[in-house]
């Protein structure tokens, strides 16, 4: 049900194309959209019914802007560069986390023929995607025993093991025209391109006639070429006969998901694939005209010569847009290929969605279960605390975060608390709220929907005596127990504090279990860390001369306080420590290993 806000807003949207931005009660932009026509797409997200996953995204809406555009592909070059910059967390967010090698010419008056996975706008040759480093590297191999360009990356004085092997020029002492490089340039581009087989009936030529001469070295080193030739560019599936670089598109949606396989299809062979699996929450025509856009703009993928749709209301905008020829096939192989990829993705997203479905409901599943159970909204931002430390000796406190009912590391937070002894941890943990929300509040940052106390009744009043009396804010906090095996035992919420009523087994539950376990080993791991960096500085108190810059110089230059007990002195003046003061840290350890009398 839309706000009242929302419900004045939406009867002035305008009949035009452009760009929506959903917002949440935080003021964070959550998911951006494109439209034809403003104001149905966008009241259809607040009329009629939705699947599960489309409603939670609604639930989150306090509000929206909307940009207008001239035209469609105004719109979805906007949506694109909106996505970009506002990173919303409902949104397809393409990573460049994988990327293909390519076999590329330098632009160097000298040339070399090289690996890379970084495509570049520069004056080098690229070519590819390859399926794997392996492959990359094998067609190398086989072209720098064909075309003999230069190897090293910087000019020796004298020629080098290549040359003799007939595999460079030695431009490093012999004059190469430029002729020459265009020429081998044009080869290894024609071979790429589908020219291998002409490159293949010429060496069988010279085998012959080498055998012949009986040159029969010369003829095993043609022969070896040819299967290498034969190994690397013809055993692989033929896709298509013209040798056109093309990538291949077909989708499949299912429960409100959407798999997009893409086939890479390069001189003619399909060669590799990328398939994506994300959530739906418009027309799937629209998400993929979106999908496709974020694809083109990964740094390291070069456009190929045609692209192949299922499906396109004007190939033509795409065109113009994309500056490379985009075709629905209607029939013969190429649509052949479309369905296959369609195919494939519906395979794809069926063997996918239980693993989805599952961990949807062990995190934002979760939550909702946890909000339903506790009678508050959806806790999507959960932030937990918890306290450590030896008889008030080292005393620290530690934040995590989850959100959508997964950890964000990024948000995890350390403290070294001032008032936390042993028979005070409530001013411990009324001081770390303190300074946690003081900071929010200062910085703007986003509040949580739930705080999570690892500790009773007490550590709760503490809370939230700092967060309601003093800062003035309303946000739920709950109590996690343990029982007497120092396990999970109860959630505690209420003011009077009951005991939330959640089964042992219920993904709430387990919720809470991850978030009590997580927010207990950061502390922990913090504490140790302390403790340990204590003890090794304590071990050089007390010694007259030496302040806390001189220890950290010690323990830089030696590493540990042990190899510092077994230094000698002139070992500790290197050290950048006076003689004088040399001799008293030896005698120091060397008295505090003595055997006590008896």
């Amino acid at each position: 049900m839309a706000n009242e806000l929302i419900q004045h807003k939406l009867p002035i949207l305008p009949d035009q194309p452009g760009c929506y931005l959903m917002k949440d009660r935080q003021n964070t932009i959550i998911y951006v959209g494109k439209a034809k026509v403003l104001k149905n797409r966008v009241r259809s997200y607040f009329t009629g019914s939705h699947d599960t996953k489309t409603q939670r995204l609604v639930n989150e809406i306090e509000d929206f802007e909307y940009i207008v555009t001239s035209s469609d592909k105004e719109a979805l070059i906007l949506e694109l560069n909106l996505i970009k910059k506002y990173d919303p967390k409902y949104n397809i967010m393409l990573k460049d986390d994988k990327s293909y090698p390519y076999l590329k010419i330098t632009g160097e008056r000298h040339p070399k023929l090289i690996t890379t996975r970084q495509v570049k706008k520069d004056k080098g040759k690229y070519f590819g995607p390859y399926p794997n480093a392996y492959a990359a590297a094998e067609t190398k191999k086989l072209l720098d025993r064909l075309y003999p360009l230069r190897k090293c990356h910087t000019m020796p004085d004298r020629v080098c093991l290549y040359y003799h092997l007939g595999q460079c020029l030695a431009p490093c002492v012999k004059p190469v025209e430029k002729e020459t490089y265009q020429e081998m340039i044009d080869g290894i581009t024609k071979f790429l391109n589908g020219g291998f087989r002409e490159v293949k009936v010429e060496l069988v030529e010279k085998m012959s006639e080498a055998a012949e001469n009986l040159e029969f070295e010369r003829a095993k080193e043609y022969r070896d070429q040819i299967s290498m030739i034969e190994t690397v560019m013809e055993k692989q599936k033929m896709a298509m006969n013209d040798f056109t670089n093309r990538d291949v598109f077909g989708y499949a949606v299912d429960k409100g998901w959407m798999c997009v396989q893409v086939f890479f299809v390069r001189q003619g062979k399909l060669i590799e694939r990328d398939v994506s699996l994300f959530p739906l929450y418009r027309d799937p025509e629209e998400e993929f005209l979106t999908y496709l856009g974020q694809f083109y703009e990964k740094p390291n993928h070069v456009k190929p010569n045609e692209i192949l749709l299922p499906e396109a209301d004007d190939p033509e905008m795409l065109k113009e847009w994309l500056g490379v020829r985009v075709l629905v096939p209607q029939r013969g192989k190429k649509k052949d290929l479309v369905a296959l990829a369609k195919q494939n993705a519906e395979i794809a997203i069926k063997e996918k969605f239980q693993l989805l479905e599952r961990q949807e409901e062990r995190t934002i599943g979760a939550c909702q279960e946890l909000g339903d159970a506790m009678n508050i909204q959806t806790p999507l931002r959960i932030e937990a605390f918890d306290n450590s430390h030896i008889q008030g000796a080292d005393a620290v406190s530690a934040m995590i975060t989850f959100i959508d009912g997964k950890p964000s590391k990024k948000d995890y937070r350390k403290y070294k608390t001032r008032t936390g002894s042993k028979p005070d941890d409530y001013a411990a943990m009324r001081e770390v709220i303190r300074r946690r929300y003081s900071r929010v509040l200062k910085d703007g940052l986003p509040l949580p929907d739930l705080i999570v106390i690892d500790g009773g009744k007490g550590q709760m009043s503490s809370a939230r005596e700092i967060l309601e009396d003093e800062l003035g804010l309303s946000i739920p906090i709950a109590g996690l127990a343990k029982d007497d095996k120092h396990q999970t035992s109860q959630l505690l919420y209420g003011n009077p504090v009951e005991v939330v009523p959640l089964k042992r087994t219920s993904e709430a539950f387990y919720l809470m279990q991850r978030i009590q376990d997580e927010v207990h080993r950061f502390v922990i791991t913090f504490h140790r860390q302390l403790r340990g960096k204590n003890s090794i500085q304590s071990a050089l108190d007390g010694l007259e001369g030496v302040g806390p810059k001189r220890k950290q110089q010690l323990l830089k230059h030696f590493g540990s306080v042990k190899k510092i007990k077994e230094a000698s002195v002139e070992e500790i003046k290197q050290a950048g420590m006076p003689e004088a003061l040399a001799l008293s840290i030896e005698q120091h350890f060397a008295e505090a290993t003595l055997p006590s009398e008896t």
